[in-house]
C-alpha cells in the first residue's frame, strides 16, 4: 500500500516530542488477517522492539466494548519504515519509526477484506466505540493508571538483547 504523501513527512506533521505515548488510528480492512468487525489492538512499538499488549489497555477495551478484547498480529517488517521495500500490513504503525514513545495500533475492521477507503466501508458504531476507547485510554495514562508497556521489562530486553533502533531506519541500502 501506497501513501501520496511520504510517511517521513507526514510523521513530521504527526509526531511531536512532547507525546508520552501514541495510538495510531487507521482502518485495517483489505487484508485476511484480522477477522473481526469493531477495532483491534496492535501489541506496543518502543524503539524497534515488538513488546508484549499491554494488559491495560485490554481492561480498557473491555470496558468500553463489553467484550472480550481483539488483538491482531504485527511483524518486524510492519514496524520499519516505508520505502524499504518490505510488505506492511499498512501505515498503523509508522509512528514509530518516528518517536521513542510507546506507539500502539487501532485497527478499525471488517471481518472480510474490503477496501478501507471505500465509500461506506466504515461503519460509524465501529468508529465510535474506537473513539470511547481512545477517550478511556487517555484518561486513564494522564491519571498514571494505564501503562502503555513494562518499563522494567522493557528495559531488561534491552539490557540482554541491545538496542533495536536500527528498525526505526531504512536499512542497510544495498
Amino acid at each position: 500500500m501506497g501513501s501520496p504523501v511520504d510517511m517521513a513527512v507526514m510523521n513530521t506533521f504527526e509526531i511531536d516530542a512532547q507525546m508520552d505515548a501514541i495510538l495510531s488510528i487507521d482502518t485495517t480492512k483489505g487484508n485476511r488477517i484480522i477477522n473481526h468487525r469493531g477495532f483491534a489492538m496492535s501489541p506496543t512499538v518502543k524503539d524497534g522492539w515488538i513488546l508484549r499488549v499491554s494488559e491495560d489497555l485490554l481492561g480498557i477495551m473491555s470496558i468500553t466494548t463489553g467484550q472480550l478484547p481483539v488483538t491482531f498480529p504485527i511483524t518486524m517488517q510492519d514496524i520499519t519504515p516505508y520505502g524499504n521495500g518490505v510488505f506492511h500490513i499498512n501505515s498503523i504503525l509508522q509512528p514509530a519509526t518516528a518517536t521513542s514513545a510507546p506507539v500502539v495500533g487501532l485497527a478499525i475492521t471488517t471481518q472480510t477484506p474490503v477496501p478501507g477507503c471505500a465509500t461506506g466501508a466504515s461503519h460509524v458504531v465501529d468508529v465510535e466505540e474506537c473513539v470511547r476507547f481512545v477517550i478511556e485510554a487517555a484518561k486513564m495514562f494522564g491519571a498514571g493508571k494505564c501503562r502503555f508497556y513494562d518499563e522494567t521489562e522493557y528495559a531488561t530486553l534491552v539490557k540482554l538483547y541491545g538496542e533495536m533502533k536500527q528498525l526505526k531506519t531504512l536499512g542497510a541500502q544495498a
